[in-house]
C-alpha cells in the first residue's frame, strides 16, 4: 500500500484543523506557529483532545491557543528537566571516578576484573563487552579536543586516569560502565552518596538516559508513557516510597519525584522544586494527571 496523501502549505493545515473543530481565533498566529513548529510535532499536544481518532474530530472548546499553551509548557518542562539532570550528572561523575580511583587506583576502568565481561543471551553476544568499551573510550580520547586530555596523551597508559576519561563520557556511556561494576559492593560506594540502594540507582541511571536523549531532542514529556520502567526505592531512603505513585509508573511525575530527591540530596538549598510549583502556575490550564501526578501530590513529603 503506497502512501498517497499530499503535503499541505500552512494556511491548508490550518484549515484542516478548523474542519476538525478546533477553534482558531488568528489563523495567521496559528499558521506562523505551524511554520516553525511542525504539524506532527503539535499533533501530540493535541491528540487527547480529539473525540475519536479516526475522523480526529476534536471536543468542543478546544483551541489552537489551549494546545500551544501545553507545548510551551513542555518546552519549559524540559529545560527544567535538564537543569536537574546536569546537577546530577556532574555530581555522578565526581563520585563514579571517586569512589573506584580510591579503592582501585588512578586506572580503575583498566582492571578488568572490576567489570563484567561479556553478555549472552543463550550463544548470542549482546548487550555489554568491556573490551569493545575501552576500545569505545579509546576512540573519545584520540578524537578529543580537550586540554585536560591532551595533557593525558604524553603518559603511557592507555587511558587517561579514571576522573579525566569520565569527563569525556556520554551519560549512557556512564550508566553502562556504572551498571556493569562486577561486585555490588562498587556500586553500593557510588550509590551511598545518595543514600540510594545500587539496584534502585542502576535502574534510575537506564531510565534517566532515556530522559536525557529525549530533552537533547526536544521530544515530548507531556503525556508520554515511557517504556523503560526504573524501580522505585521501596526500603532506602526510608519513607521515599510514599513520594511516588505507583499506579503511573510510566509517566514523568516519578522522574520528576526522583530529581527532586536527588537535587536536594545534592544541594538542600536549591530551589528546582520553586521553579516547578512556578512553572505550573504560569500554565495553571495543564492538566497535571495526564503527566501520572497524584491529586494531593503537593501534600507529599518531597514537595515540602
Amino acid at each position: 500500500m503506497r502512501f498517497e496523501k499530499p503535503p499541505k502549505t500552512f494556511e491548508e493545515q490550518v484549515q484542516i484543523l478548523q474542519e476538525r473543530g478546533m477553534i482558531i481565533n488568528d489563523p495567521a498566529t496559528a499558521s506562523y506557529y505551524l511554520s516553525h513548529l511542525n504539524y506532527y510535532r503539535l499533533a501530540a499536544y493535541w491528540l487527547p483532545f480529539e473525540q475519536e481518532h479516526t475522523t480526529h474530530r476534536f471536543t468542543q472548546g478546544t483551541s489552537f491557543d489551549i494546545v500551544l499553551q501545553y507545548y510551551l509548557f513542555d518546552r519549559e518542562l524540559r529545560l527544567l528537566v535538564m537543569d536537574a539532570i546536569e546537577r546530577f550528572e556532574v555530581s555522578f561523575r565526581t563520585h563514579w571516578a571517586y569512589e573506584l580511583s580510591l579503592a582501585y587506583g588512578a586506572h580503575a576502568h583498566l582492571n578488568k576484573s572490576l567489570f563484567k565481561q561479556k553478555q549472552y543471551i543463550g550463544n548470542k553476544r549482546c548487550g555489554w563487552n568491556y573490551d569493545d568499551n575501552v576500545n569505545r573510550l579509546k576512540k573519545s580520547v584520540a578524537n578529543s579536543s580537550e586540554i585536560f586530555i591532551q595533557h593525558f596523551k604524553k603518559y603511557d597508559e592507555e587511558l587517561p586516569p579514571i576522573w579525566a576519561i569520565c569527563e569525556i563520557m556520554t551519560f549512557g556511556e556512564l550508566s553502562t560502565w556504572y551498571s556493569n561494576l562486577r561486585h555490588g559492593k562498587d556500586r553500593n560506594a557510588i550509590a551511598r552518596a545518595y543514600k540510594l540502594d545500587e539496584v534502585n540507582l542502576t535502574s534510575f541511571l537506564h531510565h534517566l538516559s532515556i530522559v536525557r536523549n529525549l530533552c537533547a531532542h526536544h521530544a515530548r514529556l507531556w503525556n508520554r508513557d515511557f517504556t523503560v520502567v526504573w524501580k522505585l526505592p521501596l526500603k532506602t531512603p526510608s519513607g521515599m516510597i510514599e513520594n511516588f505513585n505507583s499506579i503511573a509508573k510510566r509517566k514523568i511525575y516519578n522522574t520528576l519525584v526522583m530529581l527532586a530527591y536527588l537535587t536536594d540530596t545534592i544541594n538542600p538549598n536549591n530551589s528546582w522544586k520553586k521553579r516547578l510549583f512556578a512553572l505550573f502556575m504560569k500554565y495553571e490550564n495543564v492538566k497535571e494527571s495526564y503527566m501520572g501526578f497524584p491529586d494531593n501530590w503537593r501534600n507529599k513529603q518531597i514537595w515540602q
